[in-house]
């Protein structure tokens, strides 16, 4: 008999979920896809928001990125009368005082020639061989 009267129960709790899930649609409104990211149509202000948090998760290095290691103090000296020699050479041959100057380091050669008022620097790096040639004319009278 337990059986019959479970029957009823069971049947009212059916009918009841069905009529709730279909009222529930009643209240449903329209999905409308609304963008976050501004290359896809999104806030541009959100932009750099979106950078920085990719940034910021991203662990991904390079392999053949060169790591910088902070200079000692010697080579930072070295440096430094490196840049000085230069700039005191390129000086001298826009002032005219000499016609070509060169100054020879282990990893580059600096040639500055003054080419009838055109100042020509020509840089050789020794390690892959590279020659790269810089012309400024106008700046010096010949």
């Amino acid at each position: 008999m337990k059986t019959n009267r479970l029957r009823p129960s069971v049947k009212l709790l059916a009918a009841t979920s069905l009529l709730s899930a279909l009222s529930l649609s009643a209240f449903a409104g329209d999905l409308v896809y609304q963008p976050i990211n501004p290359s896809f149509g999104g806030d541009p202000f959100v932009g750099s928001y979106l950078l920085s948090k990719a940034q910021s998760q991203d662990t991904n290095t390079d392999p053949n990125a060169r790591r910088s290691e902070p200079l000692s103090s010697t080579a930072r000296l070295i440096q430094s009368l490196e840049s000085r020699l230069i700039s005191q050479l390129i000086s001298d041959v826009g002032n005219g005082d000499v016609g070509e100057g060169s100054f020879d380091s282990d990893e580059f050669g600096v040639v500055v020639r003054d080419n009838g008022g055109q100042l020509t620097v020509q840089v050789v790096d020794k390690v892959t061989g590279d020659v790269t040639t810089i012309n400024v004319g106008g700046l010096f009278n010949p």
